[in-house]
């Protein structure tokens, strides 16, 4: 029985046959569509969510399967003030796959080592978020046709960004790759991810609060929002949250070929004029990471996985 708690719990091979897979189920979705009959998958969701909680439903019932959701940890038993270890215990006597995302650095895992059943961490506080990883490897390789030998710009939140921690966690393993971080001092990648991904994989990258001077350079830039749900200052959310806008004045200088990306939800920080650009592809995320996620369940229950 396997877990998927970071990106690092997948090789570079199990990360290729999922895009693999992801791509079969998009030619061929009729030789998925009973993948899962008989199965059920249980959304575990402490945190407020509407892409990543609705995306592993999609993907459960595209596969056949059902979903039992908990979308409110106001109305579980958490309330009460069960523990993740029972709650977990609990949910693997009804499912057979459990999706959790919680508020508490480290709660997936902790489910994880309770359950007897896969368990997927679908977001634990700022920390890591891997089924959003594979959504964006997906979507760069297929708008890049790669994951090598790329200029990655991240901007906006790095610090809290757990999407940010995972992809540069991801796509520091394969070749070539160089990154690109802007952001205001405050809200810089965290040391340890520096110290313990870039600068032990000897990933070259610069760090910059100047967007529009670094464009010019970049084959893909992830933007991300000043997550205020993070902050315990409130003025210093406001002082930080517009701080970077892309607007299509500022993408003159970029590439034409650039891949514009966000995990959402965005707020400010892309301009709603950029939508129609061909370069936007954020939305685009959105689709790619149900076909990863029906991938993803599909390696994990060990059911109609042929790559």
């Amino acid at each position: 029985m396997r877990h998927l708690i970071e990106i690092g719990d997948l090789s570079v091979g199990e990360i290729d046959a999922l895009i693999r897979t992801a791509q079969d189920i998009i030619g061929v979705p009729e030789r998925y569509a009973d993948a899962c009959r008989g199965k059920k998958l249980a959304t575990l969701f402490f945190e407020p969510s509407t892409r990543t909680r609705l995306s592993f439903e999609a993907a459960m019932y595209e596969l056949g399967g059902n979903v039992l959701s908990v979308s409110d940890a106001g109305t579980s038993s958490a309330a009460k003030g069960e523990s993740v270890a029972d709650t977990a215990k609990t949910v693997s006597c009804y499912a057979d796959i459990i999706a959790m995302r919680h508020p508490k650095e480290g709660a997936p895992m902790v489910a994880a080592m309770n359950a007897s059943v896969p368990v997927i961490n679908a977001g634990d506080g700022g920390h890591n978020h891997p089924t959003q990883t594979l959504a964006d490897l997906f979507t760069i390789w297929r708008e890049k046709g790669r994951l090598g030998e790329l200029t990655v710009g991240f901007c906006g939140d790095l610090k809290f960004g757990r999407t940010v921690h995972s992809l540069i966690s991801a796509l520091s393993r394969y070749e070539g790759v160089r990154f690109v971080l802007v952001s205001p001092e405050e809200l810089k990648l965290p040391s340890y991810v520096k110290k313990d991904v870039l600068a032990r994989g000897g990933i070259p990258y610069e760090q910059t609060t100047d967007l529009e001077a670094v464009l010019p350079t970049l084959d893909v830039l992830y933007m991300t929002r000043v997550q205020r749900e993070r902050f315990f200052n409130e003025e210093d959310y406001l002082r930080l949250k517009d701080r970077y806008i892309l607007t299509p004045d500022k993408l003159r200088g970029a590439r034409q070929d650039l891949s514009v990306m966000h995990p959402l939800p965005r707020v400010n920080e892309i301009s709603v004029a950029i939508d129609a650009d061909p370069r936007a592809c954020y939305f685009k995320q959105v689709l790619n990471g149900k076909f990863m996620r029906m991938a993803l369940i599909l390696m994990l229950l060990e059911v109609g996985y042929v790559h």
